[in-house]
């Protein structure tokens, strides 16, 4: 006779969950807690610590769902040009995600796209520092930006707010 356990075992293993009663005994949910427990997406952030709207920015990603591990350091420069960030995508902080390069005040949204779709690129920036993007909010003042997919000396258009 096989144990619940490895009946749970077996069918995790064929992509089968039991619903119905087994054995006389019907089926804990509670048991599989660690199978579907869903993680949070990591960003680790590089950031100088006299700048504010980089705190904010971290707020921003906090709020939408995200894990934020952050550095805070004056070699930035340094880590911009270890991940491919030139200075024409520069802006005040850098953020690994999955592998991916975020530069600036890059929107939550554009950061949840560019980890659901998995493009080929090295990442997305939002050059400079825009005033009413994630961390630059100044009241109702709000001007129009962009955000960039790069990838080498490619550079396209990912999203424009």
């Amino acid at each position: 006779m096989i144990s619940r356990r490895q009946l749970l075992r077996q069918s995790l293993a064929l992509g089968v969950l039991p619903i119905a009663a087994v054995g006389g005994s019907r089926f804990n949910l509670a048991n599989l807690s660690q199978a579907t427990t869903t993680t949070k997406p990591s960003l680790d952030v590089f950031r100088r610590a006299s700048c504010g709207c980089c705190g904010d920015w971290v707020q921003h990603m906090q709020e939408a769902g995200f894990t934020v591990n952050e550095t805070v350091t004056e070699e930035l420069d340094a880590i911009k040009q270890q991940y491919g960030v030139t200075e024409e995508l520069a802006s005040c902080h850098t953020a690994i995600a999955d592998g991916y390069v975020i530069e600036g005040h890059v929107p939550a949204e554009d950061v949840q796209r560019l980890l659901a779709e998995k493009p080929d690129v090295t990442g997305i920036a939002a050059p400079g520092m825009p005033i009413g993007s994630p961390g630059m909010e100044m009241g109702d003042e709000r001007e129009p930006y962009a955000v960039l997919s790069f990838k080498g000396e490619t550079i396209a258009l990912f999203a424009e707010h």
